[in-house]
């Protein structure tokens, strides 16, 4: 009867140990990675304004890459993504002054007709330029007159108070900048022909 009872403990020992191994062995890898200055940032999001309305999603389309802290994202969004972690949500909402700025008066220009592509030369089509710090900026055609063209230059954005739904997909960091390429050594300048000798007279043509 001992012997049986012995039998029991080492059974359930041998059963407590296994079940706490199977515990350790299920247990899944403490992700510590969160958003930070430096990292990649994959992002599943939906922007609507204040009155709910759609204006822009990431649904059907590859995640929105971006590195946290290279001024890539708009500050107030990325404010709140900080310290977020991947599988995380969030609902955002962006103040005109933390998004992309209030409504600049003196952004509102006109341009000579002739420098707008034809099939822009409609009220409403955005176009982009490039500053000449080499920033793109984008332009809204606001008003079509017989020789200009009333271009606003400010964001399409601009002004809006912008409601996010967002989720983090995954955080990587981020990659090293391409290494700069050397440049090239000026070519040796090539000597320069030598000129040729004068010829001597001709002692018949003294004559």
């Amino acid at each position: 009867m001992r012997i049986r009872v012995l039998s029991l403990l080492t059974l359930l020992a041998l059963y407590s140990h296994s079940e706490l191994g199977f515990a350790a062995t299920a247990e899944k890898p403490k992700d510590d990675r969160i958003v930070k200055d430096g990292m990649m940032v994959s992002l599943d999001y939906t922007l609507k304004g204040t009155d709910g309305k759609l204006i822009e999603t990431s649904k059907g389309r590859d995640p929105l890459k971006y590195i946290h802290g290279q001024k890539m994202m708009i500050p107030g969004l990325e404010k709140e993504l900080t310290g977020m972690k991947v599988g995380g949500e969030k609902h955002v909402t962006v103040k005109p002054e933390d998004g992309y700025g209030k409504v600049n008066p003196n952004a509102v220009q006109e341009v000579p007709k002739e420098k707008i592509p034809p099939n822009a030369l409609k009220v409403g089509a955005v176009l982009a330029a490039r500053s000449p710090e080499g920033m793109v900026v984008p332009m809204t055609v606001r008003q079509i007159k017989e020789k200009t063209v009333v271009m606003d230059m400010n964001h399409p954005m601009a002004g809006k108070t912008l409601v996010f739904d967002v989720k983090v997909v995954d955080i990587q960091p981020a990659p090293p900048p391409p290494p700069a390429q050397p440049t090239k050594p000026a070519a040796p300048a090539k000597p320069a022909a030598p000129t040729a000798p004068p010829k001597p007279e001709d002692p018949a043509q003294k004559k």
